[in-house]
């Protein structure tokens, strides 16, 4: 399966209850060829309302610190949610929910073929990472699975409520940088820095 038959499969999903209660599927964005990928909880208002992830003020923010490490959406990474559908009053996605969506975000994984994976947030990180992941306490940090690196960091919307751990983010982002220069290099290749 290619990434446009894969996209156009999963904009038709009706494998949970959150079908009947989005308004647009959210995909993922970016270069299907990126080495680096960034996985989110799921869609927020903004995002159901749009079909697009992180595009809300968290979403400004994550761009923000995207530019800081010349990444951006539409030139070198991919960005994607662990449930392609809002859940109701942006509530945590239930197992079922996860369960059905995970072939989704499997098969992209497989077509896209990511070396770096950033899963932003506490959800995101339990999930890809490891159940009793603490992304306060270990975000950051790479850890390899299967010939892949993962790094939980904090959420932007987390961000967003509690503007002190700001700079702290900030260091996974320069953090990643460096990951990104040494496993994956070609990611800046026709990217402009300074």
């Amino acid at each position: 399966m290619d990434f446009e038959t894969l996209k156009a499969q999963c904009l038709e999903c009706s494998r949970c209850a959150l079908a009947q209660t989005r308004t647009n599927v959210v995909f993922g964005t970016g270069v299907p060829t990126a080495r680096v990928m960034f996985i989110g909880e799921g869609p927020g208002q903004h995002e159901d309302e749009e079909g697009l992830p992180f595009v809300g003020r968290s979403g400004k923010l994550l761009d923000q610190y995207l530019e800081a490490i010349d990444l951006d959406r539409n030139k070198n990474i991919f960005i994607a949610n662990i449930v392609k559908c809002r859940p109701p009053q942006n509530r945590d996605p239930l197992p079922e929910e996860w369960e059905a969506c995970m072939p989704w975000l499997r098969e992209q994984f497989r077509l896209i073929r990511p070396k770096i994976i950033v899963c932003l947030g506490r959800i995101a990180a339990q999930r890809m990472i490891r159940a009793d992941f603490s992304v306060t306490k270990e975000h950051g940090v790479f850890i390899e699975k299967n010939g892949v690196l993962f790094m939980g960091t904090l959420h932007p919307a987390a961000l967003l409520r509690n503007p002190r751990q700001k700079p702290v983010a900030f260091e996974d982002f320069v953090a990643l940088r460096e990951k990104i220069l040494e496993v994956c290099p070609e990611t800046y290749d026709g990217v402009e820095r300074d």
